[in-house]
């Protein structure tokens, strides 16, 4: 069943994403790290919200780590670092790269294709002022390299559980970004967390599809 879930999950979003956005190609992200790293324990001690960004501009290994660490694929069957009810996988994380915020990477929206670990473009041009606008004016989000935006497709989870899937989503809204959390820590970076914006100006400052429901951002970078 999880096998047959996740090939139907994996031809939706290539329906949904055929020809790499905007006709531009994927970019394909570096391998994620498995082992090693900093310990889980202490990766949960310093955890903290973090508000305030350095002007220091992150590398695409850093930047394939957080996505995956958040709900990448760790299972054949396509099952992810987050947990799913019934592996209906309602999320959908775009990554906004503000003008030097990524090396070799230009300023722009991304879709993070979990699938083949990497990133479609959406929308050229730096998006972080226009999110931060959208997010109560909370201009200190701007500062930040990357945001990350968690995205939630309702029908996803309804289809199989009814209005309940709902607040599954948003379940797992929470697992996701306490991952990213965690994968930022590991990293030496720092991430924030918003649930404060209009969702329609939202949706529009980072150019979502209409069924994906923004649900939180987070500006993630290097501590000042």
């Amino acid at each position: 069943m999880y096998i047959w879930w996740s090939f139907v999950m994996v031809l939706g979003i290539t329906l949904l994403y055929p020809s790499g956005g905007q006709g531009a190609e994927a970019v394909k992200l570096p391998p994620p790290v498995k082992t090693g790293g900093m310990p889980l324990a202490e990766a949960l001690e310093v955890r903290r919200t973090v508000r305030r960004f350095a002007s220091r501009p992150l590398d695409l290994a850093q930047v394939s780590q957080i996505l995956w660490g958040a709900d990448g694929t760790t299972d054949p069957r396509g099952l992810r670092t987050s947990p799913s009810a019934g592996a209906t996988f309602p999320l959908d994380l775009y990554l906004v790269v503000g003008e030097r915020g990524v090396k070799d990477l230009s300023a722009g929206i991304y879709h993070y294709r979990v699938e083949a670990h990497a990133l479609t473009p959406v929308a050229p041009g730096d998006a972080r002022a226009a999110v931060a606008r959208a997010s109560l004016h909370q201009s200190w989000m701007a500062e930040a390299p990357v945001m990350v935006v968690i995205t939630g497709e309702y029908r996803r989870c309804t289809a199989r559980y009814g209005e309940r899937g709902v607040r599954y989503t948003h379940m797992e809204v929470g697992n996701v970004s306490q991952n990213l959390f965690l994968a930022a820590e590991a990293l030496g970076l720092g991430a924030g967390i918003v649930g404060a914006f209009e969702d329609k100006a939202l949706a529009q400052a980072a150019k979502l599809p209409p069924a994906h429901e923004p649900l939180l951002v987070m500006p993630v970078g290097y501590k000042p």
